[in-house]
């Protein structure tokens, strides 16, 4: 009999060391309410109901995409928002190459004078 009463002594030990019920419920391990347990799962749904209800507002009154994309707030961009960086800056090359590729083939001040686009004297490059 010994062991069964050391057995319950244990036991009453266990119980001692419960943590309280506001610790359970900040752990959300019991539902911190006032309402009687029939009425708690009807309470749960309300709650969710009126978050649901909130969040749709919410997006309702949220810009199109367009529009943010008009103000500059997101990129004018189908692609994925981890390659974005890279396509802006692809972007910037290929602008880049392209103003170097017109640069070079832009006419010489020589042949603007010659085909009277500018005078002599209004020939940037020339040596005075």
């Amino acid at each position: 009999m010994s062991s069964i009463h050391e057995t319950h002594s244990h036991k009453l030990t266990e119980t001692q060391h419960r943590p309280e019920e506001q610790d359970l419920k900040n752990r959300h391990i019991l539902l911190d309410t006032t309402a009687a347990p029939a009425l708690q799962a009807k309470q749960a749904e309300l709650e969710r109901q009126r978050i649901t209800d909130n969040l749709k507002k919410g997006l309702s009154g949220r810009p199109e995409k367009d529009e943010l994309v008009q103000k500059n707030i997101l990129p004018e961009s189908n692609a994925a928002p981890a390659l974005q960086e890279k396509q802006k800056e692809l972007e910037k090359h290929m602008r880049a190459d392209s103003l170097d590729k017109h640069l070079q083939s832009r006419p010489k001040p020589e042949e603007l004078v010659k085909e009277g686009i500018l005078r002599a004297d209004e020939n940037p490059v020339a040596e005075t």
